[in-house]
């Protein structure tokens, strides 16, 4: 019987959120809490990587924390951004976020709507003359790189933040008592197994969110209850509640 979820992500700002409909419905407690954090890189360790922001024309951002971090390394490097630097976000959310650094009536802001940077390339095909700079995690793949490679558009890609394991306290550790676990990201798994390295699976189940989570829980011998996103339950609340109607009716 599951009762109390881990949620490694931080607790959702909105009352309407999908999770505490399904904490009311199926009386499981939801505890919200990060295994990973994202620390911003000094300016000193952007420098080693020379890349110069003034040779771009335009920025990609795939999330806020690239937004963060851009302007505040911008900021101790002290390069001021040109008024007419453009931005091309994944999603209408990411672009509205420019507006804590800049005013975004005058900055030329385009975005996706699907969270993914295939959405956003039709709009930066017809800007093939500009020069892309992508600011990342340190944790990432090529997939993005390969992609704006085979439409033979000018870009960059540059770390910018770094994602760490955020430590459990050994309180936390000693009261770590949950009967499912869910995960968003590879950098998760490995902080499980950081904080608990005898962390032994028997009953609790875990639930993963993309194919890269999926198998760094199977590289570390774990087992996998509930994987999303699904064709039929394409976000983890959809999956999740499926789930746990799945388990009532057993």
């Amino acid at each position: 019987m599951i009762k109390r979820i881990l949620v490694s992500q931080p607790q959702p700002t909105s009352a309407k959120s999908p999770y505490f409909d399904i904490a009311e419905r199926f009386g499981v407690e939801l505890i919200f809490r990060p295994f990973i954090k994202v620390e911003g890189m000094s300016a000193r360790e952007f420098r080693t990587q020379k890349v110069n922001i003034l040779d771009f024309t335009a920025i990609v951002f795939t999330s806020r924390h690239a937004i963060d971090h851009f302007f505040t390394l911008a900021k101790e490097l002290r390069v001021t951004i040109p008024e007419d630097m453009k931005y091309f976000c994944v999603t209408e959310t990411i672009a509205l976020y420019i507006q804590k650094y800049v005013q975004y009536r005058k900055r030329k802001v385009f975005f996706g709507t699907t969270g993914r940077v295939d959405d956003l390339l039709p709009t930066m095909m017809k800007h093939k003359t500009e020069k892309y700079l992508v600011p990342m995690s340190d944790v990432h793949n090529d997939s993005l790189t390969r992609l704006l490679d085979s439409k033979r558009l000018q870009h960059q890609e540059c770390v910018m933040y770094k994602t760490v394991s955020n430590d459990f306290t050994p309180e936390e550790i000693e009261h770590f008592d949950y009967d499912m676990l869910i995960f968003f990201s590879p950098s998760g798994i490995e902080a499980l197994m950081k904080n608990f390295p005898n962390f032994q699976q028997d009953k609790i189940a875990i639930g993963t969110f993309g194919p890269a989570t999926a198998k760094a829980v199977h590289d570390a011998g774990l087992r996998l209850d509930l994987e999303a996103p699904s064709e039929k339950y394409p976000s983890m609340t959809g999956a999740l509640q499926h789930y746990l109607l799945m388990q009532d009716e057993e």
